[in-house]
């Protein structure tokens, strides 16, 4: 338990930094906007790029019984979290969009890597990082796809602009850049590799700034009530799922399958944050969700590392 909280604290001290920095008149609440679309359009697409181009782990080989284990509990959870917004807290579309994110995102970057590292050691890497490749990128494209669809539908379906949209989105153009660069065997030239590796490194911690300083105008307990059922979906719905999938379906090696356990049983990213500052949709939820999910995953991910018999 002493590791898990030395792992969930450092996030918690970025969010109060930003959190205290509003307070305190240091920076204004407004900021934070401004951050997390630097984030979204920069960092996180440069953090994409560097991790798929730089893989080495081949894309055209990868274990798809393992993702499909993942990525279709994930969709469980995504799913019952939409509904659970359109139908009991009353969401419209494009918010509930935020929900489902919420409900089955992960923490990869602050919780993930060193939360498997330390209890797989150097024989769950490589089922951490097959997941870490297409993780971010998989989740981040197919909620900005649903988002700007209920755009569209909204205002009449337009093929062309819609199109447009998507071709012109910097987290896509990150995803098809860093697998071609993959397939390819293209990485960053030496001169330009500090550049990205700065705005790659500068992602995580001002996203966590630009939260703590959301939470200054929002609120951990801003949306409490969708916020705990998007917290219980993520932290025990997904990772059950997982477990069903890869011990029962595709009885997948042990090491593989706690990974996957872990990994979702992970608390909800910062992600959904970014995403709802950049569509302005259910930003208030989205700040309490990651809290509170946070909060929560020193209890549940113990519980987990229990039921794995790591």
């Amino acid at each position: 338990m002493t590791n898990v909280l030395a792992i969930v604290l450092p996030v918690f001290g970025l969010i109060a930094i930003g959190f205290a920095a509003a307070k305190l008149k240091l920076i204004t609440e407004r900021a934070g906007d401004g951050l997390a679309d630097y984030v979204f359009a920069l960092a996180v697409p440069a953090l994409i790029f560097r991790t798929l181009s730089e893989s080495k782990v081949p894309l055209t080989d990868s274990p798809w019984g393992y993702w499909v284990s993942y990525f279709a509990a994930a969709a469980v959870a995504w799913g019952i979290g939409m509904i659970f917004a359109r139908r009991v807290f009353s969401r419209d579309a494009r918010e509930s969009v935020i929900h489902g994110f919420c409900s089955a995102q992960s923490n990869t970057v602050f919780l993930g890597i060193p939360l498997i590292l330390q209890a797989y050691g150097d024989a769950g890497a490589v089922p951490l990082f097959l997941l870490l490749a297409v993780h971010l990128p998989l989740m981040m494209g197919a909620a900005s796809i649903m988002i700007e669809s209920a755009d569209a539908g909204d205002a009449g379906f337009r093929f062309g602009p819609f199109i447009k949209t998507l071709a012109t989105h910097p987290i896509l153009l990150a995803l098809f850049a860093g697998v071609l660069a993959q397939i390819v065997g293209v990485r960053a030239p030496e001169s330009l590799k500090p550049i990205l590796d700065g705005l790659s490194a500068s992602a995580s911690p001002v996203a966590l700034v630009a939260m703590g300083l959301a939470l200054s105008r929002y609120g951990f307990s801003a949306d409490p009530k969708a916020a705990t059922v998007s917290a219980v979906l993520k932290l025990m719905l997904h990772p059950l799922l997982v477990f069903v999938f890869a011990h029962f379906v595709f009885a997948l090696d042990p090491v593989f399958t706690g990974v996957g356990v872990l990994f979702a049983a992970l608390p909800s990213g910062i992600n959904g944050y970014l995403l709802a500052v950049r569509y302005r949709t259910g930003e208030r939820f989205a700040s309490s969700a990651i809290a509170v999910s946070t909060a929560l995953s020193v209890v549940t991910v113990a519980v987990w590392l229990v039921i794995l018999g790591v």
